[in-house]
């Protein structure tokens, strides 16, 4: 260790609180960093671990594969592990349910029965084939009861659509209207089965499935010509599995492929470019917001170290230090503190995400109906990306302060003039500033004018948390409607429509237990002619858009929905809109939905876009759907609301198609209303126990009505919706904790270091009012600056992600009003909070001995 290393360090020693603050702030700094890194591989390990549980652990389907195929994938090198898999439907003889006539037989070999999950009640497992486990449901909801040993004979086959002659799933409902049915059973095979065991109902089952499941045992070694589903397992998840798989499937004549596309997005792999730059671009501008709120935070310690140790630095250039020896001592202290910083800060960070995570699982379990739970993964790469950045971050902050520290002269140094240059162009403010705010405001002016690296350090600080926290707000909401535009919103637990239904067939379910809240309705469709000045560019922009033009206008289906006055206030009530504007009038008034998203499959991407181009008062000529240009309207609306909010158990439609919402009995008896009494009502119940409530329903045996339950995925989307905001809103937490801490901490030191200054003007006389004073205006001076440069520079990286964002979600760009508003005031109570505490601290000394004190 050389002489000015070992100076270094006896500096260090005898400035311990400046030194503990400096090391204090590398740690919290590192701790962030480690924490969004750990936080993230294990959210991520979460994910891929629960999707497993939910799904099995699968990347790759290759389908209707023959023995000597499932050989050829067995025997590839990417391949880790094979499940085979097949099924079909069979009619449930005796089923008391009418929606769910059938079971679901799905075949697995040894593979498949670990990996996927199968939730055993009681017995075991088929071992061999014809032996069967069989879903509890059928029992509880069929109402048909079979005991293990009993036997099944079924005539096994596919779902085909009788108008279409499409081959349906699980995911198809059972397609009937009234009481018939409009699909049937093509039957390929007759077996006997064997019920070994009995099971929870899977959770792959849809609620809508009309098939109740039913697990069996395929012999991968004794296919006898026969064909299944491949499910592979890979050794390495990458972006290559799309090649090789389609290189594979080519070469083997195999028929199709399919892939895991919800746990392989886990990994960051998808065929989707658009969905990848998204993901990439948000990772890379949270990341870089990140690495630049730690490098101002540690930035700031150093640079206020070499401000405290300028003098020092002057009378070590005077005894012949070199530029660089001086240089290096800062470089030195940056290794000293980091040394000690990462390490301490790698462990506040993996503890810190370690508790947070008991405090999670504690309700997580219950709450996000999780099955895993969080666990604290640190990977080798979160860990030397953590070291990497964190020691990156030390340089940089460290590089300016070190240069600055090399140019300090010997007399610089002893007068101390190097931070306070006093010229009267640099400290000349404004004659207004005097007659309007007062003598006291005016020096709290020059005060920042006259330590302008101290001042604009400050600044800097308060501009980094502003940025770090809108910014990070505005990821979060992108998120949230990412999320909501790709997987819809469901307000309501189950829809209950049919033909040949009345009002008081549907309403009468809103009296049930457990329902909490209905919403009836009745819908019908028809057309409107708008001319081409009022279509939005999403419509425009369509290939033949103009050729279907009739006379300049282009021909709208109307969806038109007709709301009981109950639901039909409290909408009005959720939009904002006021009952006044819809009283009988001449015109029957309606809201319009004027804005929806959906997926553009051209595009690939999720679009959000207004409907049409009109205003309130406007008026829309309703027509029959079936008539000519040339007829009549049947009636004429006039829009006295618009709104992108629909009502309850309304889905909106696509582009091209508009979404009008009126009160019952707004058409009386008139063609219209004669259109919408002929449709199929429907009811939308929220109810606390959707699974019984449906039950219910079901039992009453009601061939004219249809039952769609949407709970478990609405339950599934509120579910990420709350995971997502538990870790982002954490974030949030973390980065305001630790914004207060860096603005506490700059504000505080540079006071400190102005000790000599406030005891200079306490001396001739300024008065602790006069002084209080002066605090307030200077406070004010540092938050105006902040928000000019802050509010803008957040702004540019709003957009940014606005920018990523839209490579996979198209929607307009819009600022977070309320946000900006929240930081605005939060940055004023932060900066006079963090001054008046620093004065307090201050306004104790004893004018004499601080006047002659040159060390803090």
């Amino acid at each position: 260790m050389n002489i000015i290393q070992k100076m270094t360090m006896r500096h260090l020693r005898e400035n311990k609180r400046r030194s503990l603050v400096t090391i204090i702030g590398v740690i919290i700094s590192v701790s962030m960093i480690t924490a969004v890194t750990t936080l993230g591989s294990s959210f991520l390990d979460l994910m891929i671990r629960q999707d497993i549980a939910d799904n099995g652990e699968w990347h790759v389907k290759y389908v209707n594969t023959n023995a000597e195929q499932v050989e050829a994938i067995r025997g590839d090198a990417a391949t880790k592990d094979v499940i085979l898999s097949s099924d079909g439907y069979a009619e449930l003889e005796g089923s008391q349910n009418v929606y769910r006539p059938y079971v679901y037989i799905r075949n697995y070999n040894t593979s498949g029965l670990k990996n996927f999950p199968v939730d055993l009640t009681e017995g075991r497992l088929p071992k061999r084939e014809g032996e069967v486990v069989i879903s509890e449901a059928i029992r509880q909801n069929a109402l048909v009861t079979y005991n293990i040993g009993d036997q099944l004979t079924l005539d096994i086959g596919e779902r085909m659509d009788d108008t279409s002659n499409r081959e349906l799933t699980q995911n198809d409902g059972l397609i009937r209207e009234g009481e018939d049915v409009l699909e049937r059973l093509k039957v390929d095979d007759t077996v006997t089965l064997t019920v070994v065991g009995t099971m929870a109902r899977p959770a792959w089952e849809p609620t809508w499935a009309p098939g109740y499941t039913v697990v069996g045992f395929i012999d991968d070694k004794a296919l006898n010509g026969s064909t299944v589903d491949t499910f592979v397992a890979l050794n390495d998840v990458s972006n290559s599995i799309y090649e090789k798989t389609d290189r594979l499937m080519k070469e083997q004549g195999i028929e199709g492929v399919a892939y895991n596309t919800s746990l392989l997005r886990y990994y960051g792999v998808t065929d989707d470019g658009g969905l990848r730059k998204t993901l990439y671009g948000f990772a890379g501008i949270i990341m870089a917001v990140i690495v630049i709120g730690s490098i101002s935070l540690i930035y700031n310690a150093f640079a206020i170290s070499v401000s405290e140790r300028s003098r020092y630095l002057g009378m070590l250039a005077s005894v012949g230090a070199t530029k660089r020896q001086k240089r290096n001592s800062v470089y030195f202290e940056g290794l000293i503190i980091g040394g000690i910083s990462i390490p301490i800060g790698i462990l506040a960070g993996v503890t810190g995400i370690g508790v947070t995570f008991l405090f999670i699982n504690a309700f997580a379990e219950k709450a996000l109906n999780l099955t895993e739970k969080f666990e604290v993964v640190v990977t080798p790469v979160t860990l030397m990306l953590t070291i990497l950045i964190s020691s990156v971050t030390i340089f940089i902050s460290c590089y300016l302060p070190a240069r600055r520290a090399s140019k300090i002269s010997a007399i610089d140094a002893i007068r101390q003039s190097q931070d306070v240059r006093l010229t009267s162009k640099n400290v000349k403010t404004s004659k207004l500033v005097r007659r309007i705010f007062g003598l006291e405001a005016e020096i709290g002016l020059k005060n920042t004018k006259r330590n302008r690296k101290r001042y604009l350090a400050t600044v800097f600080s308060l501009v980094i948390s502003i940025v770090l926290f809108l910014v990070v707000s505005y990821f979060t909401d992108r998120l949230e409607q990412s999320l909501e535009m790709s997987q819809g919103t469901y307000e309501f637990d189950i829809l209950v429509n049919g033909a040949n239904l009345n009002t008081d067939d549907l309403r009468r379910y809103e009296t049930l237990d457990d329902v909490t809240n209905g919403t009836y309705f009745e819908n019908t469709t028809v057309r409107t002619l708008v001319n081409q000045t009022r279509l939005p560019d999403t419509i425009l922009e369509q290939e033949g858009v103009t050729d279907s033009f009739v006379d300049g206008e282009y021909d709208y289906y109307v969806s038109l929905y007709q709301l009981d006055d109950k639901s039909f206030d409290d909408y009005l009530k959720q939009i904002g809109a006021s009952t006044s504007d819809f009283a009988d009038g001449e015109i029957p008034s309606a809201v319009l939905i004027d804005e929806v998203s959906y997926q553009d499959f051209d595009k690939k991407k999720f679009v959000t876009s207004k409907t049409i181009e009109t205003k309130l008062g406007d008026t829309l000529e309703l027509r029959d759907e079936n008539a000519t240009d040339e007829a009549a309207p049947l009636k004429i609306i006039k829009i006295a609301a618009m709104t992108d909010v629909a009502p309850t158990g309304v889905m909106t439609s696509s582009l091209g198609w508009l979404d009008v919402i009126v009160r019952e009995g707004t058409f009386g008896e008139d063609a219209i209303g004669n259109l919408l009494k002929q449709s199929s009502p429907s009811i939308a119940l929220n109810t606390n126990d959707p699974d019984a409530t449906q039950q219910v329903i079901e039992a009453e045996q009601n061939m004219d009505q249809y039952i769609f339950n949407v709970s478990e995925q609405r339950e599934q989307q509120e579910q990420v919706l709350l995971l997502l905001s538990i870790f982002v809103y954490g974030f949030i937490v973390l980065i305001s904790l630790i914004s207060v801490a860096n603005i506490f901490n700059t504000i505080s030191t540079s006071v400190s270091l102005r000790r000599r200054e406030f005891a200079m003007l306490r001396s001739v006389g300024m008065t602790p009012k006069g002084f209080n004073k002066m605090v307030y205006y200077e406070s004010i001076f540092y938050g105006v600056k902040a928000l000019a440069y802050g509010l803008p520079i957040s702004v540019l990286i709003m957009y940014l992600i606005y920018r990523a964002q839209i490579n996979t979600f198209e929607a307009p760009f819009s600022l977070p009003w309320a946000d900006i508003l929240f930081v605005t005031v939060v940055i004023f109570l932060i900066v006079g909070a963090s001054m008046l505490y620093a004065i307090s601290k201050v306004k104790s000394d004893n004018i004499i001995d601080r006047l002659k004190q040159e060390n803090n």
